[in-house]
């Protein structure tokens, strides 16, 4: 039978292992103040998507680019969510599956992906009151007959549409499929390429069309915003670049780059493997000077025995001699 193994090479066993078998609760209890964040943005963005946006000045002139007609949507406003957060949540769980990394799992989904949608959101949303930039369609959301009506002072449109299609219609910049899209998809690829190396120099073009592959269904969302002609390129341009900028900046706050050697765990991992390595070589150290204190007290004493015994047999030789 093979011997047992001793604890220290079944701790260094546990120091090699590419996961932690740190349970959940333990992980979520330490970022409690993230989790109540959180729910903070999604108060802050159920407030903003209320508020009416700014009602820009609209001039007969200007009619002539927002005469596209009112289409329904190629991809609904309630499938963002779960091209943005359910998809990507689908993969960042089956790798847990595999790795059974806790603090992984923790700052993928939580730290992460929500994080950057939600940033993402909050920051589109508020736009698009700021700045109440019309959609390619207001033609027909301020004229639902067809019939223009204009001030004759200022020019301004004078609408008689339904009061909510057209706040709707004053909400094109930035596109909010698109920055929701790329804040989720585009977090998704920062992801797969640290946990499959796809900046190791080793060549290997496929890793990289695997990084590509959420950039593209993001990109393909974005342009049908086009396409349905509830969005100018200016929007969707714009929406890509705040969302992918988001979810970079997110990302890069608790993963290292996916080009570095570490690329692969979250920070907070090195993190716990630094602070574990550094508990065990402090107790061995300890341990370590113990026993140098202890074989210093036992080699003192024996030197004490060692003189006593001296000067007794130097009195007895002296005893003789007299």
């Amino acid at each position: 039978m093979p011997p047992p193994a001793t604890p220290a090479s079944g701790a260094a066993a546990a120091a090699m292992r590419p996961y932690l078998t740190t349970h959940g609760k333990q992980v979520a209890r330490l970022h409690l103040f993230d989790w109540i964040v959180l729910l903070l943005l999604i108060a802050m963005y159920a407030v903003l998507g209320r508020l009416q946006p700014f009602h820009r000045f609209v001039a007969e002139d200007m009619m002539a680019s927002l005469r596209y007609p009112m289409k329904g949507n190629t991809v609904p406003s309630w499938a963002v969510p779960i091209i943005a957060i359910v998809v990507p949540m689908i993969f960042m769980v089956g790798i847990y599956i595999k790795r059974r990394n806790v603090y992984d799992l923790h700052h993928a989904i939580l730290a992460g992906l929500l994080f950057s949608v939600l940033i993402t959101a909050i920051l589109t949303v508020a736009i698009k009151d700021a700045v109440g930039w019309p959609r390619p369609d207001f033609f027909w959301r301020c004229f639902p007959d067809g019939v223009p009506n204009y001030n004759n002072i200022t020019g301004g449109v004078i609408c008689h549409g339904q009061q909510s299609v057209i706040e709707e219609g004053h909400k094109s910049f930035p596109s909010g499929h698109s920055s929701g899209c790329f804040s989720g998809l585009g977090f998704l690829s920062w992801y797969l390429a640290g946990k499959i190396k796809a900046f190791d120099r080793g060549g290997h073009v496929a890793k990289l069309c695997i990084v590509l592959l959420p950039l593209l269904l993001a990109t393909m969302v974005a342009v049908s915003r086009v396409s349905d002609y509830w969005h100018h390129w200016q929007d969707v341009f714009a929406g890509g670049v705040l969302g992918l900028v988001v979810a970079s900046f997110c990302y890069l706050q608790f993963f290292p780059p996916p080009y570095s050697k570490q690329g692969v765990w979250p920070h907070a991992y090195f993190e716990h493997i630094h602070q574990t390595g550094g508990e065990r070589n402090i107790q061995s150290t300890t341990n370590a000077n113990l026993h140098h204190q202890s074989l210093s007290l036992d080699l003192s004493g024996s030197n004490e025995i060692r003189t006593t015994s001296h000067a007794l047999d130097s009195m007895e030789e002296g005893s003789r001699d007299q």
